[in-house]
């Protein structure tokens, strides 16, 4: 089964909060533009003694919020170069789509690990 848990191993509550964990950076995308990486950090560090699968799916949304947070300010500058527009869309489109997935495995109960991600906090 690889990286997949028994859904019956991880409690319903804890999927759930996990689940927000990486859910709560699409609100930010929407409202202030730090909220992205605000949001998962806020729900793992309030949740992340309750369960060690929120705790780990916190981590991950975490790093990948932080990265993504990189590779945007790393665009921004490259716009001077007219490239980082593209990377800006590409950004956006991953911090957007793999949240979702991201969510959805995690209520399923998969320790999932997001793509392209450093991680900064272990």
């Amino acid at each position: 089964m690889g990286n997949n848990t028994s859904t019956t191993e991880i409690p319903r509550n804890a999927r759930q909060w996990a689940m927000i964990c990486h859910l709560s950076a699409l609100s930010g995308l929407l409202a202030n533009g730090i909220g992205f990486l605000l949001g998962p950090l806020i729900v793992w560090l309030i949740k992340k003694e309750d369960h060690p699968f929120v705790d780990k799916q916190g981590k991950e949304a975490v790093n990948f919020q932080i990265t993504m947070l990189i590779i945007a300010l790393i665009s921004v500058v490259l716009c001077f170069f007219l490239i980082g527009f593209a990377f800006l869309i590409i950004a956006g489109l991953l911090m957007t789509i793999f949240p979702i997935i991201a969510a959805i495995r995690s209520n399923s109960g998969e320790d999932y690990k997001y793509p392209f991600s450093i991680r900064f906090i272990r």
